[in-house]
């Protein structure tokens, strides 16, 4: 097959980031900022409230290192009945993989909080405002020590109870969260919420969509990039939420656009999702559903929507998990709808269980 023919086969292939399909390399910049379309109309139905701010709890901005000494940033939150004394039981929660605390993260975790929980959202590594360079880069170990060093941070906080420590992860938080359970026995009870298992869709894609020799050609792609890396050249990214709508944007593409590019829920530059091109292969090296047997007897709950795309990534991992654990359907509601439709969103489902599995 000749070169020319296989670059434009590899121009086609698939590449997952926080769930969505994307095309080739771009050539974006971190000093462009992104702004909405401001003639889009978004869909804020179901109470979609990604920029919730509660009236009722304490919130501090936090720091800590990880085992990498990369520094994590993150937003604490406390209920305002708060009492010296007293520790309470804690939850982390992780973004969807490519955006940043403010997007989803910071949601669920005022929510929880305003249930009686110290809750901590986080920018994993490399992205929002934790540090790692480069920027916007795929390194599935790190994220999942990014959520041990936040029980680390929480574990040593005077007002919280270390034996009663949760996370929950959204999208592909959801696969890093999991990841770091396996080995970190201090992470009480996990909850996932639209969930995606990032190593199985940067390898086969939705529904086994993606074949070994378009994997391979990726792979070719993403190692190439390397050259310029190293040399200094613009950074190439792929990847994420499409920065545009086009007549060819597939549905998948206009649900993520609909948070990531509107006033809904973006936030940040217009690199905003998109990983660099010579680290999203990461990905496929990435095995976060097996092995889930070292979780138990600490439970799980993976949640999703009954329309999500994504909904694969639960059914599997529930299967593959030992007890305890559950499979939650949230009637009427995709994939996305679970980032910050609160109307959709089983907050009271989340803290009855981790009442229950958090004692």
């Amino acid at each position: 097959m000749r070169f020319s023919k296989i670059f434009a086969i590899a121009i086609l292939i698939t590449i997952f980031i926080a769930g969505q399909p994307s095309l080739a390399a771009k050539n974006y910049s971190p000093k462009n900022a992104f702004i909405p379309d401001k003639n889009y109309i978004p869909d804020l139905t179901n109470g979609a409230d990604n920029f919730y701010k509660s009236k009722t709890l304490y919130r501090q901005k936090v720091s800590f290192r990880n085992m990498y000494g990369i520094r994590l940033k993150g937003v604490m939150f406390s209920p305002k009945d708060f009492q010296f004394g007293v520790k309470y039981p804690a939850i982390i929660v992780g973004h969807p993989m490519g955006a940043t605390k403010e997007q989803s993260a910071m949601l669920y975790a005022q929510k929880m909080a305003e249930r009686g929980y110290i809750t901590l959202a986080m920018d994993l590594s490399f992205w929002g405002k934790s540090a790692g360079y480069r920027r916007n880069t795929v390194a599935p170990e790190i994220f999942a020590e990014d959520f041990s060093a936040a029980v680390d941070f929480l574990g040593t906080r005077d007002f919280v109870d270390k034996s009663r420590i949760g996370v929950i992860g959204i999208c592909g938080s959801g696969s890093f969260a999991l990841s770091a359970a396996k080995i970190d026995p201090r992470i009480k009870a996990v909850a996932t919420v639209s969930m995606y298992d990032m190593g199985t869709a940067a390898r086969n894609g939705l529904n086994n969509s993606v074949s070994l020799e378009e994997r391979k050609l990726t792979a070719k792609l993403a190692a190439y990039e390397r050259y310029n890396m190293y040399l200094l050249r613009p950074t190439q990214y792929t990847g994420g939420t499409d920065n545009e709508l086009t007549e060819n944007t597939n549905p998948i593409q206009k649900e993520f656009y609909d948070f990531y590019r509107t006033s809904r829920g973006a936030v940040g530059d217009e690199t905003s999702t998109h990983p660099t091109l010579a680290s999203n292969t990461k990905f496929m090296n990435f095995y976060p559903l097996e092995d889930l047997n070292m979780i138990s007897p600490r439970a799980v709950l993976f949640i999703t929507g009954d329309n999500a795309h994504s909904k694969e990534f639960s059914e599997k991992a529930y299967k593959k998990a030992s007890e305890p654990k559950e499979l939650y359907y949230v009637k009427n509601a995709g994939h996305v709808d679970l980032y910050d439709r609160v109307d959709l969103i089983p907050f009271d489902k989340l803290a009855e269980f981790f009442a229950e599995y958090m004692k």
